[in-house]
């Protein structure tokens, strides 16, 4: 059984970095095929694809999102890292952790495993 779980700062003010973990177990983030991806979802609002990281560790954003986002990885903790620059109150929602796989399309939410969520706050 695959677990993920999310960790990181719950309040991050204005212009900063957000900075979350993935602390994946019960498999390895090595994997083929599967992607590990972020997702949020904003208060009163659907979920947003952010981007995800693959077996081999390449990289995928949102357009939207891409020139504030970078997505990595280390196998030997078996976790994923989302760091999310220059935020803004509309950056504000819980983010989660998900497994996909190649071929199924990102932005379908089609994932086997989440996380169990973890809220951001961008306030000053």
């Amino acid at each position: 059984q695959v677990q993920l779980q999310e960790s990181g700062p719950g309040l991050v003010k204005p212009s900063q970095t957000l900075s979350l973990t993935c602390a994946v177990s019960g498999g390895s983030i090595t994997t083929v095929p599967y992607y590990w991806n972020w997702v949020r979802q904003p208060p009163g609002k659907g979920l947003e694809w952010i981007g995800f990281i693959t077996y081999s560790g390449s990289t995928s954003y949102s357009p939207s999102l891409q020139s504030r986002t970078s997505i990595s990885r280390d196998t030997s903790k078996n976790q994923i890292t989302l760091q999310l620059s220059s935020v803004t109150p509309e950056d504000t929602a819980v983010y989660y952790c998900a497994r996909g796989r190649s071929g199924i399309l990102a932005t379908s939410y089609e994932y086997d495993y989440w996380g169990q969520g973890t809220q951001v706050t961008v306030s000053s």
